[in-house]
């Protein structure tokens, strides 16, 4: 697989910058969903999410073509001359979008508590994923850490379940049925989208033009089914303040993060990235709205720094280990006496 060769303070900082970016994003989307009175349509800030990515994606592709004719080509022949390519980039968008519906279907039909810990085995089926497509190896101490960032993520979000009067009805089978379609969509699609970064030489930015073009088509849609009549009805920028713009330009920074992270590093990095960020929000969340610190977010949290830890560990180079054959035992002796 193509790889550009990049330092690892490259790597770390992008890494920092992703995690700030999405612990700020959870933080500033949890004010304008709380806070705010005239509640604004979520399906029109996540499609101008993608739009701002194709814009934004646009303007890095002119940036690294340094002209504006040599970008113009690139685009032309990537975009409007490869409809198999666009083709290839628009799986993750649907796959993504089938994972959406999926997850509420799983929370409308189990517990919030239960849905919490069954919907973090993405993280093993992220790593799954990663062995059978693209042929990665981990080492022991790696998967355990997989696993226990999988405990310390449900820890951390964690809360208890409440009882409540009103009975609704649910259907557990269902939910589990949902969970697993949207945990095993979870792992394709990043890791899908990984393999086409790292398959060719193709720009970061093309392939990003590619899926947010694909991305654009499916939230509209979305607005259009989900909020069609109060958008037509209330006006599309319905209930927009400064802080919900500052939450569309947060989810699209932290869009192009992520999609140099994965073509960097790994989908794996991205789950301890994504892992740290909830526990830096929640942090932030005790300050800014009076959030009770639990003891299982505390020992979640811990969970979460040990296993960054060891999933940041060297592999353990075993040809050293090996046993001497017997010509090179027999010399050993020699030197020795």
């Amino acid at each position: 697989m193509a790889s550009e060769p990049v330092s690892v303070l490259f790597k770390l900082y992008c890494l920092t910058v992703m995690t700030l970016v999405a612990a700020a994003y959870t933080v500033a989307l949890r004010y304008t969903r709380t806070v705010s009175s005239d509640l604004y349509f979520s399906t029109t800030a996540v499609f101008l999410t993608e739009l701002i990515k194709l814009l934004l994606s646009l303007g890095m592709l002119l940036r690294e073509s340094g002209e504006w004719g040599r970008c113009r080509s690139v685009v032309v022949s990537n975009i409007f001359r490869s409809p198999k390519e666009l083709l290839k980039l628009s799986v993750p968008s649907v796959v993504y979008a089938v994972q959406n519906n999926m997850a509420f279907v799983a929370l409308s039909n189990l517990d919030a508590a239960l849905y919490q810990v069954t919907y973090q085995l993405k993280i093993p089926c992220t790593a799954l994923c990663m062995v059978l497509m693209l042929s990665r190896s981990l080492s022991r101490l790696q998967w355990f850490s997989v696993f226990l960032l999988c405990g310390g993520v449900t820890l951390v979000q964690w809360t208890p379940p409440q009882a409540t009067k009103v009975q609704v009805e649910q259907n557990p089978f269902l939910g589990f049925m949902a969970i697993a379609v949207a945990v095993l969509c979870s792992g394709f699609a990043g890791v899908y989208f990984e393999k086409v970064l790292k398959s060719s030489d193709t720009s970061l930015w093309v392939r990003n033009i590619q899926m947010y073009l694909s991305g654009i088509v499916v939230t509209l849609i979305g607005v259009f089914m989900t909020d069609g009549a109060q958008v037509l009805e209330k006006g599309f920028f319905y209930g927009y303040t400064p802080w919900v713009c500052l939450v569309v330009l947060l989810a699209s920074a932290g869009g192009l993060y992520t999609s140099v992270v994965v073509k960097y590093t790994d989908n794996i990095m991205k789950g301890f990235s994504a892992a740290a960020a909830i526990v830096l929000s929640t942090v932030a969340s005790v300050v800014l709205f009076g959030l009770q610190i639990t003891v299982t977010f505390l020992g979640g949290a811990l969970l979460v720094c040990v296993s960054i830890y060891l999933y940041g560990l060297p592999k353990q180079d075993t040809s050293r280990l090996q046993k001497p054959s017997a010509g090179e035992e027999d010399t050993q002796k020699l030197m020795a006496g």
